[in-house]
């Protein structure tokens, strides 16, 4: 579909139809970004998307162990400090 660039203040824009846009999932926001010289526009991704299902195969594959031991020790502790 071929379509012209209008103005909009200082910069440009193009409108997409709302079947584009209703095929595409659009929302209030976009995610737009610029690969091989085209312009991509898609529906902008929640934050942390797809976080649950990482963290349960972590959690499946045993990857999931904490990097700082529950009870770390220091030179403070053992010698400095005074319980």
């Amino acid at each position: 579909m071929k379509t012209s660039l209008i103005r909009i203040g200082n910069s440009q824009g193009v409108r997409i139809p709302k079947a584009i846009v209703e095929q595409c999932g659009l929302g209030e926001e976009v995610d737009m970004s610029v690969k091989g010289g085209a312009v991509v526009i898609a529906a902008a991704r929640k934050p942390r998307a797809g976080w649950a299902e990482a963290f349960k195969r972590m959690a499946d594959s045993g990857d999931d162990a904490p990097l700082i031991p529950d009870n770390p020790r220091n030179r403070f502790d053992d010698t400095e400090w005074t319980w």
